[in-house]
């Protein structure tokens, strides 16, 4: 469990970054921009918080 949630940060950017390659290709939509942004933030935020207190 540990580890899925080392890299649960790591995981969320990429689904920012998915939402992106989305947004580019497909479906140009101010919310993709805004659920990027979000999930971005989060998941660096995460990642750096989590790994500090895990370890």
């Amino acid at each position: 469990m540990k580890t899925l949630l080392k890299y649960c940060g790591a995981i969320l950017v990429l689904c920012g970054v998915l939402c992106l390659v989305i947004y580019y290709f497909w479906v140009p939509s101010n919310a993709l921009l805004a659920t990027s942004l979000v999930l971005e933030l989060v998941g660096i935020l995460g990642y750096i918080l989590v790994n500090r207190f895990i370890e």
